[in-house]
């Protein structure tokens, strides 16, 4: 029964401005960026963060309605997207007590954005069934400067028909690809930061190799940004690193939760994958000396500090 109500209700929707009510939980540094757009196209909006002066720039006459719990903003809306910090923040807002189930009517849609864990989107999934509603995992990628260009790549695992119905939605915040069941945008998401970190790795590693050479830094990524070497982590850091600005597009304190997650699942398949198991280190040793608050680019520090160098700071 539950599931013949989703079926009529979400996967057949009309998703629009004026027809279609949005919640949103989380308005920190990518999250305030996402649930904009969603303003801007016109939706009627309700936003809940559990620091409510960082959404009091989204509310206000004509904008967003500031909820006091999960649990209100799921009541005021059809679907209710989240974008929280750690696996426990994902569990108390959509499973807890005052959380979003315990609001949302059936045929409504919770769809999560936070870098969680694959088990936990699938028990969501599952228990969002269970009251009548969809639940999608579909964390993204693109950082703080994607989110505020709407180019963010959104990795979405749930049913196919309320993907379907929300592409509208996602295509305000960027570029959604459907991965599979449930649990599968998390899988894809943990990949992909595999593959983050190993970069970021080879980046730093580079750039030190090339100081240490003798090389004008600044040269030498202008001369690999063309070949076999560039990446969208030379692009969007090789300069925040030059210039020694750590400021968070993605905190380390996230990445190595989200490293951390990873390998987990490296230990559940029986997978060996040296190279996380490498960047997962450096980047604990940056939360080790108090670095968690800094954006991932701030792995140059740990390396630094093994060689007993510092990279110079750019030229004007």
């Amino acid at each position: 029964m539950a599931a013949d109500k989703v079926a009529a209700s979400s996967g057949k929707r009309e998703i629009a401005p004026g027809k279609t009510r949005i919640g949103w939980i989380g308005t920190g540094v990518m999250g305030r960026w996402m649930c904009g757009h969603i303003l801007d196209a016109g939706y009627a909006l309700t936003v809940y963060n559990r620091t409510p002066s960082k959404a009091q720039d989204l509310c206000g006459p004509g904008q967003a309605f500031l909820a006091d719990s999960p649990l209100q903003v799921a009541q005021r809306s059809d679907v209710v997207f989240t974008i929280v910090g750690y696996p426990a923040d994902v569990r108390q807002v959509i499973l807890g007590p005052l959380g979003i189930l315990e609001g949302l009517e059936p045929g409504g849609i919770v769809v999560d954005m936070t870098t969680s864990e694959p088990a936990l989107a699938r028990e969501i999934a599952a228990r969002a069934l269970d009251r009548g509603c969809h639940a999608l995992d579909a964390p993204v990628s693109g950082g703080d400067r994607g989110a505020k260009a709407g180019k963010l790549s959104i990795m979405v695992g749930g049913d196919l028909e309320a993907f379907t119905a929300l592409a509208p939605l996602f295509q305000c915040m960027g570029s959604p690809t459907f991965m599979g069941a449930a649990g599968s945008g998390q899988s894809c998401k943990l990949a992909n930061q595999v593959t983050i970190a190993t970069t970021m790795v080879g980046l730093v590693e580079g750039m030190l190799f090339a100081h240490k050479a003798g090389l004008d830094v600044e040269s030498y990524l202008a001369a690999i940004a063309g070949g076999a070497a560039g990446s969208k982590s030379l692009e969007l850091y090789a300069q925040r690193i030059q210039r020694r600005d750590f400021q968070p597009g993605f905190y380390v304190n996230h990445f190595v939760k989200d490293l951390g997650i990873a390998i987990n699942e490296c230990s559940r398949l029986d997978l060996c994958l040296p190279g996380l198991a490498l960047a997962q280190q450096l980047y604990v040793s940056l939360k080790a000396h108090g670095d968690g608050n800094l954006g991932t680019q701030a792995l140059v520090l740990a390396l630094e500090r093994l060689n007993n160098i510092q990279l110079l700071d750019k030229k004007p």
